[in-house]
């Protein structure tokens, strides 16, 4: 991942209200969720949430799909493993780390 690439997405998730939203989808696992269910759970304004989730579509965190006039958002889980992984590729490279042992992330299940 680019350095540009990284905090793009750590800007995006850096406002409460999208970080909401976004952990929000990742609880909702691969089945996503619907516009409308999201907007009920967060009690956030319609606008408010198109607006943030327009801010997540554009640095990839998060896909959309439409189901006839449902609309779903994903997790992109590829993009959020990725930049988990650019955070912690070098974890105590250049020194002694404050736990044990370095970071390291479980294999991505199939």
């Amino acid at each position: 991942m680019k350095l540009e690439d990284a905090a793009s997405r750590l800007e995006a998730l850096g406002n409460p209200t999208r970080l909401k939203i976004y952990r929000a989808l990742v609880r909702a696992g691969q089945e996503g969720m619907p516009v409308g269910r999201l907007q009920e759970r967060l009690n956030v304004p319609g606008s408010t949430l198109s607006h943030h989730l327009k801010a997540l579509v554009a640095v990839g965190l998060v896909t959309q799909t439409r189901e006839g006039s449902t609309l779903h958002c994903h997790t992109n889980y590829p993009v959020m493993r990725g930049l988990i992984e650019y955070m912690v590729e070098q974890c105590c490279a250049e020194g002694t780390c404050a736990s044990d042992t370095p970071i390291k992330l479980p294999p991505v299940a199939a």
